[in-house]
């Protein structure tokens, strides 16, 4: 039996404009950010949510739909900063260029040439607009031609941005008829916990544990915490400028290393009979966090979720299904005896106060994980009279490039 659902997937591209005027499209860049400061500030004003895109709509230079995106997204970031306790409130006073987005065949449209290329048409300003071809890697060009000509492929919001001054195009594309796997015929259970500096994989079947791997990356927490110190001293000196390029290189570096690490989970989870990936739902633990001020800024902003998001559609594209369990004692409970305590638990240390288990931390908390998934498919939970040696790896070494 599978389980049906669609299957979305963003394909970058550069833009290979043909049309001189290259120079519009970043004006439009340069407009979208003022439509966006001035989303941030209304909102923050109290004004009405319902009332703001046509307020802002009016004195826009940009096709009106496209501004509606940008007003989307703005309001997008304003419910993020209440949702995440405060936490990354939207600036309304930065300048430089922001995404233009648009909806397929409003604010742009796209189409095969003879030479078998993708021609692109953005509509950068009202009744302007800049044309020419898009030119990316063969595996997003294929998906690409493929969605323009079949009829289970959807191509819907795109975004269009300068990264190191050369103009992109990011299209997002649905396959509305890819199916994944029910996740109540998988074989096996990927237990995955998500840390500051690593993520614990434990593979778990009805005849025990196959294998586990703890995947390190540390530069991520240390590359964070480099970027914040410098951002906070170019802040203090008034060089807003220079602080938001430093915060689109972090964001950049951050999403370069998650998406090289759910790559490897993905990979790795495929060599097991029938896998389902499970995570645990870390929204309301999220919420729940309150360690005092720089703690909290370290938790609330490390990206736990954004590694569950990219690992879980890759996992899609593959046919994987991936589940969320609770994450209540997943750290505290030994996987051996079952006793919970959180004096079990030292850093990366696990030791058993009841039966003296040892283990790495992270690893016994993917191996309960797993087990609570297990017991939610209603398999008979083996008995964990051993576990495999942790083997580990890291994002630095070739086998994730």
């Amino acid at each position: 039996m599978t389980d049906a659902q669609a299957l979305v997937k963003t394909l970058d591209f550069q833009l290979d404009t043909q049309s001189d005027n290259e120079s519009l499209l970043y004006d439009a860049t340069l407009e979208a950010r003022s439509v966006y400061n001035e989303t941030i500030r209304l909102a923050k004003q109290g004004v009405d949510w319902d009332a703001i895109p046509d307020r802002v709509a009016d004195d826009a230079n940009l096709v009106k739909n496209t501004t509606q995106r940008v007003v989307a997204k703005a309001l997008g970031a304003m419910e993020n900063y209440y949702e995440y306790d405060d936490f990354g409130k939207p600036s309304h006073t930065k300048d430089g260029a922001y995404p233009l987005r648009a909806n397929y065949e409003e604010g742009y449209n796209l189409s095969l040439t003879d030479d078998g290329d993708v021609a692109f048409r953005i509509s950068a300003k009202p009744y302007k607009h800049v044309t020419g071809v898009l030119k990316g890697s063969d595996a997003n060009l294929d998906i690409l031609q493929t969605a323009l000509e079949s009829d289970e492929w959807k191509i819907g919001t795109a975004e269009a941005l300068f990264h190191n001054d050369n103009a992109e195009l990011h299209v997002n594309v649905t396959n509305t008829e890819q199916t994944v796997r029910d996740k109540q015929d998988s074989r096996t259970v990927v237990g995955v916990d998500v840390n500051e500096d690593n993520v614990a994989l434990t593979v778990l079947s009805e005849d025990g544990i196959e294998d586990s791997l703890v995947i390190d990356f540390p530069e991520i927490k240390f590359e964070r915490h480099r970027y914040f110190t410098i951002r906070k001293r170019v802040q203090n000196a008034g060089k807003d400028s220079i602080h938001d390029t430093l915060e689109g290189r972090e964001e950049r570096f951050v999403r370069d290393r998650l998406h090289k690490v759910s790559r490897h989970i993905v990979a790795w989870s495929q060599q097991f009979e029938k896998p389902c990936i499970v995570f645990e739902d870390l929204k309301e633990m999220r919420d729940s966090i309150d360690y005092g001020t720089r703690m909290n800024r370290r938790l609330h902003h490390l990206p736990f979720r954004a590694l569950q998001f990219y690992t879980s559609y890759k996992a899609s594209f593959e046919g994987i299904p991936t589940a969320w369990i609770n994450p209540e004692y997943t750290s505290q409970r030994c996987p051996m005896c079952g006793h919970t305590e959180r004096a079990n638990r030292n850093k990366k240390r696990f030791k058993c106060r009841d039966c003296g288990h040892q283990d790495h931390s992270d690893r016994g908390a993917s191996v309960n994980i797993a087990v609570k998934d297990v017991k939610k498919l209603d398999w008979n939970v083996p008995a964990l009279n051993s576990l495999p040696v942790v083997r580990k790896v890291s994002t630095e070494r070739r086998s994730l490039s």
